[in-house]
């Protein structure tokens, strides 16, 4: 059999292969669901890590906007889930929409010195809202308990009646939320990459200048991406507050996770779907492991060295590397779209001269008579 094998889209084999995708998804989210209380929080962890950084991914990845504070979305979508559930009694898995919103009109404001600069420039600016964050907290400790944190009783975060689950069942109840969470990310984020929204996130990350000539309002793609990518980590961070039940955001919000958060991003691959989700692997597991192998700063730089290899074995991300070698065995084509009703499959060649009805004359006859 010859390699690649070429499948075309809405072709039966293709249908066939989707099918088998979606049972095998189902059956490891099932799979999760069975594991010991400890591991379910595991994976739970990187479902919300994934979905911190699949936000990430639309900013820095799609629209070339390089940002190291994401972790203050992450800690305003944390604080706000936390402040609605402790003082405003808010069901958690109500404040995780408003945990968005929120989060999405921070990044407007955030995004809007992107109109102006870029690249580095743009990334100290990030870096300030990074470490200006916990400062925030500490200053209004009336709202946020400052520095001593904030604390969620473990009763408030019940999941609902309706949900069927007990107070003492919050971690199945819990992985399911961010099941959902996590599959209605990667669907948006989907649809809008293939959206004309998506190419004008590619063309803002190639060559602006080219983007801003033919006609594209760069200013809105920008703050609007920004928004929508702070949006989306928001939401992980209310998740996160559920999942934590207190807050504290010298230990949980710094510019260290925000670092971390790029990291995972690069080293699952940006611009790809499947990249944030190997990132919270990386980000929740990789420490997990390594921290046997030493404590402290032994641990610190056995985590630096484990990332720093995956970086040079696969440069373009651990999605982008499993991408190419798939395409080594199965490439997906385009279907070819269908023939319009009333128009022949094969049409006659443009160049060629259409027939002369009989009785008249040629051009070249005329020419010559």
């Amino acid at each position: 059999m010859k390699l690649p094998v070429v499948v075309k889209r809405d072709s039966a084999a293709y249908r066939g292969l989707y099918v088998a995708a979606l049972i095998a998804i189902a059956v490891l989210v099932f799979w999760g669901s069975t594991l010991e209380r400890f591991e379910m929080g595991q994976v739970t962890r990187v479902m919300i890590f994934a979905i911190a950084i699949a936000g990430l991914n639309i900013a820095t990845g799609y629209t070339g906007l390089l940002s190291v504070g994401h972790s203050a979305f992450f800690g305003i979508g944390a604080y706000t889930t936390g402040i609605l559930v402790v003082k405003h009694d808010w069901a958690a898995w109500a404040t995780i929409p408003v945990s968005a919103f929120v989060c999405l009109i921070v990044g407007l404001l955030v995004g809007l010195p992107a109109l102006r600069i870029r690249g580095l420039y743009l990334a100290m600016v990030t870096l300030a809202f990074a470490v200006a964050f916990p400062e925030m907290v500490a200053r209004f400790d009336g709202l946020t308990g400052g520095s001593s944190g904030m604390s969620i009783p473990r009763a408030l975060l019940r999941p609902p009646e309706w949900s069927g689950y007990a107070l003492g069942q919050k971690d199945v109840w819990l992985y399911w939320v961010a099941i959902v969470v996590l599959l209605v990310t990667m669907y948006l984020i989907r649809s809008l990459i293939r959206s004309r929204y998506g190419l004008a996130m590619t063309a803002v990350r190639q060559n602006e200048i080219a983007a801003a000539s033919s006609g594209m309002n760069i200013a809105v793609v920008k703050v609007a991406m920004f928004g929508i990518s702070g949006a989306i980590t928001g939401a992980a961070g209310g998740l996160f507050a559920m999942y934590l039940g207190s807050l504290y955001a010298e230990g949980s919000f710094t510019l260290l996770a925000g670092i971390t958060l790029l990291i995972g991003l690069v080293i699952g691959g940006e611009r790809t779907l499947l990249g944030p989700l190997i990132g919270g692997v990386i980000t929740v597991y990789v420490p997990y492991y390594t921290s046997d192998l030493g404590q402290g700063q032994a641990s610190a730089v056995l985590f630096a060295v484990v990332l720093i290899l995956v970086i040079f074995l696969a440069p373009s991300g651990i999605a982008g590397g499993l991408g190419r070698l798939g395409r080594r065995f199965v490439v997906f084509r385009p279907a070819r779209p269908a023939p319009v009703a009333g128009r022949s499959a094969n049409p006659p060649d443009a160049h060629r001269a259409p027939p002369v009805p009989d009785g008249s004359l040629t051009v070249k006859e005329r020419q010559d008579s």
